[in-house]
């Protein structure tokens, strides 16, 4: 059996596997789970191999293409006009396999594993930014709670702080112990 072309649904336990032939036959349908994907693709001739451009993609491009395999990923909006019926795993595969095998069909390239980890590195920044900001508002919110208000930005915020550890402010201690929380959470995580 000549496999000419394989659309593979990922996910995080269970794949599906739709192949075809030459002659457009469908000769694989199957679903595998994680640990079986790579030995099963070991055994099998390299042919081309369609994945939707998602989370882990990338990864399994890598690691298939240094089986031999050619692999095509595409984003998910391009593969959506190939399926048929309720969308399901072994739908999603058979779209994904006539999908790649279009001459007009748009490919996303394959990051490598150093491109990755720069993707990495601006997400992690961009989710503390996000924390920080959430953080530095919710102080400034519950501090207006109290009369005590503040202009945006981390300067304000600082001196929020400094106004908690005033005996003279009139604050609860019970909300001075949890708002002190937010102040060390802030001082902690500076982001740069």
């Amino acid at each position: 059996m000549q496999i000419a072309a394989v659309g593979l649904d990922i996910s995080k336990h269970v794949f599906q596997i739709h192949a075809i032939n030459r002659a457009g036959e469908v000769v694989i349908q199957k679903r595998l789970r994680r640990s079986e994907l790579l030995r099963y693709f070991q055994q099998i001739d390299p042919c081309l191999i369609g994945i939707e451009a998602c989370g882990t993609s990338h990864y399994w491009a890598r690691e298939l293409t240094a089986l031999g395999h050619q692999v095509k990923l595409m984003p998910p909006t391009y593969v959506k006009p190939y399926v048929r019926g309720n969308k399901n795993d072994a739908a999603d595969a058979q779209a994904i396999c006539e999908a790649v095998t279009r001459p007009t069909m748009r490919f996303v390239p394959i990051k490598g594993v150093e491109q990755q980890a720069v993707l990495v590195m601006h997400r992690v920044r961009s989710v503390l930014v996000r924390q920080h900001t959430m953080m530095a508002n919710a102080l400034r919110g519950h501090m207006a709670e109290f009369g005590l208000i503040a202009p945006q930005g981390l300067k304000a915020v600082r001196e929020l702080g400094r106004l908690l550890d005033d005996a003279q402010v009139r604050v609860p201690e019970a909300a001075r112990a949890t708002l002190r929380t937010l102040i060390k959470w802030l001082k902690w995580r500076r982001v740069s």
